[in-house]
């Protein structure tokens, strides 16, 4: 059942809904994102990632960054044809820079960075859309990390094309930036066709928000409780799954909705 939108300025009702617990796995690195494949989950902190087997949790690989290496601050992941793209800045330094960075998803190994640039904010998540698009969400914020002058509510979700360049993007509707609690968009993962779930910094929660026909923000049209504090999430569509990480017990969580989307 979708939540009707409250007046512009006032919250939306409690979720109607909740996703159900199919599984959990204990990853020393879930405390900023998760990626997932046919096989394996990939857990996400600012300079570390683990992969797992998504069966039974046995870990298969790690990366770590040199102490003094380039990375300082990795979140949202995404799997695409084979390899694991990274979103990663400078947070909580000013003025943001961001890039992608790409890892072979076999052995972990770094195998390139993709410069992003300064201006748009902080890179939270970027995940591939239709005709060779990607999709990036760069955040501001009203305390730590933010830029002056520029709070949460100019967070934009740009739509780039096969070469990472801007074509075009969208705001966040005000009623959902009011749920972020002074935070970003801290994860998204597509859910159907022009359908996106996403994700606050801190609430137990997934906002379900849908590409517009016409206009400039994206459409709010359902709030989804969930047994996990926001932060990164990513979706299997053959298993309708959701992977969402729990950071204050490092661990990562399968949940399902029923009906799906």
């Amino acid at each position: 059942m979708l939540i009707s939108l409250a007046l512009a300025g006032s919250l939306l009702p409690a979720p109607q809904r909740a996703f159900s617990v199919v599984a959990k796995f204990p990853a020393a690195e879930a405390t900023q994102g998760v990626a997932v494949d046919d096989r394996h989950f990939y857990a996400i902190t600012n300079r570390r990632i683990g992969k797992y087997d998504r069966k039974t949790g046995a870990k298969r690989a790690s990366f770590e960054d040199a102490p003094n290496g380039r990375l300082i601050h990795m979140n949202g992941g995404v799997v695409h044809r084979g390899k694991l793209y990274a979103s990663h800045s400078n947070f909580p330094e000013t003025p943001m820079v961001s890039s992608i960075e790409v890892f072979d998803t076999r052995t972990l190994r770094h195998e390139r960075s993709i410069p992003l640039g300064i201006g748009r904010g902080s890179l939270v998540w970027a995940i591939p859309g239709p005709n060779g698009t990607w999709w990036a969400c760069y955040g501001h914020y009203n305390g730590r990390g933010g830029e002056a002058g520029m709070t949460n509510d100019r967070t934009v979700l740009d739509v780039l094309d096969d070469r990472f360049r801007p074509t075009g993007g969208f705001g966040f509707p005000k009623e959902l930036v009011a749920r972020w609690d002074g935070m970003t968009a801290s994860g998204a993962a597509w859910a159907a066709p022009g359908v996106l779930f996403t994700t606050g910094h801190h609430a137990p929660e997934v906002h379900v928000l849908r590409v517009p026909r016409a206009g400039g923000k994206l459409v709010l049209t359902e709030v989804i409780s969930t047994p996990c504090e926001g932060q990164g999430i990513d979706y299997d569509p053959k298993t309708k799954t959701l992977w969402q990480i729990q950071r204050r017990e490092r661990a990562v969580y399968v949940l399902s909705l029923n009906p799906p989307l």
